[in-house]
């Protein structure tokens, strides 16, 4: 009985080659990291429950090459939530998670929770993009914004953290006392009997 209450969510990554999306996706279930990935084909399918927040992450991890880019809409389908991950150390990394942005935009889900990702802040030194400037789009868009590092760990759990929080609650469905039986709550009180004749 330890999964009562355990909701599934689907998460999807997107974001350029080589950004780190699968270094980030095996930091957060694995706990590990290697410093030579190798490149994803098509998508990779990993999960996590995250206890504390009731949710379980199924989480597809898709490949950054252009030739697999007509896949992604395949994987971002009926996702709950999409992580948009670019490299600080590359601006292009990062012109290209705003296009990952305005496709969501355009055909995702209005209630997608969408978290921007800068990645490897471990190369702090080698800075293209600032925290302000993705932070300003982040604000602009209705995204949620953070720098992390998978080879450091920084910010990792916090990410998918705060994607549980953000994920809608499910109904509550009440039982009736003592009766076993399962009433749905409902907005309105119900309606009284009309008196015939």
């Amino acid at each position: 009985m330890a999964n009562q209450g355990i909701q599934p969510a689907k998460l999807v990554l997107l974001g350029d080659m080589g950004a780190g999306k699968s270094s980030l996706v095996l930091r957060f279930v694995k706990g590990q990291f290697t410093d030579y990935q190798e490149s994803t084909i098509g998508a990779a399918f990993l999960t996590k429950t995250v206890p504390e927040f009731k949710v379980k992450f199924e989480i597809w991890d898709t490949a950054g090459q252009e030739r697999y880019h007509s896949l992604a809409p395949m994987y971002y389908r009926g996702a709950a939530a999409a992580i948009i991950v670019y490299d600080i150390t590359s601006t292009d990394s990062f012109n290209r998670a705003k296009n990952w942005v305005r496709e969501l935009q355009r055909q995702g889900n209005p209630e997608l929770i969408v978290a921007l990702a800068g990645n490897k802040a471990d190369l702090a030194g080698q800075r293209a993009v600032e925290p302000g400037e993705a932070q300003g789009y982040a604000d602009e868009n209705g995204l949620y914004f953070i720098e992390t590092s998978a080879k450091t760990s920084v910010n990792v759990g916090e990410l998918f953290n705060e994607i549980a929080k953000r994920l809608p609650k499910p109904k509550q469905v009440a039982k009736e006392p003592g009766s076993g039986n399962v009433v749905l709550t409902r907005d309105a009180p119900p309606k009284k009997k009309q008196q015939c004749c």
